[in-house]
């Protein structure tokens, strides 16, 4: 009886690791950091001065740095999202 127990145990552990795994998974937080600040820095984009224009010789580069870094972070979720981590799965002990 302890023996379906301790099986049962080890489940609901491998489950929760792989839950969390997900979710700690490096690119993912790269990718979410990526959208956060693109987003900020894209809506002081849509938003110029002219101070800030003439500085960048008439070029917005906030909303430039702004949507490439919402693509790069789109494209680090993407990539999270199709090729998804593998944990390793540990050998059985029987005996």
């Amino acid at each position: 009886m302890s023996e379906q127990t301790d099986s049962g145990e080890d489940r609901r552990e491998t489950g929760n690791s792989s839950a969390s795994t997900k979710l700690f998974d490096i690119r993912t937080i790269i990718g979410g950091l990526f959208v956060v600040y693109g987003v900020l820095v894209g809506l002081a984009g849509m938003f110029p001065t002219e101070e800030g224009l003439a500085k960048s010789q008439g070029i917005n580069i906030n909303l430039w740095t702004g949507l490439s870094m919402l693509v790069l972070g789109g494209l680090f979720l993407l990539w999270v999202r199709l090729r998804p981590l593998e944990t390793p799965e540990m050998p059985s002990e029987e005996g």
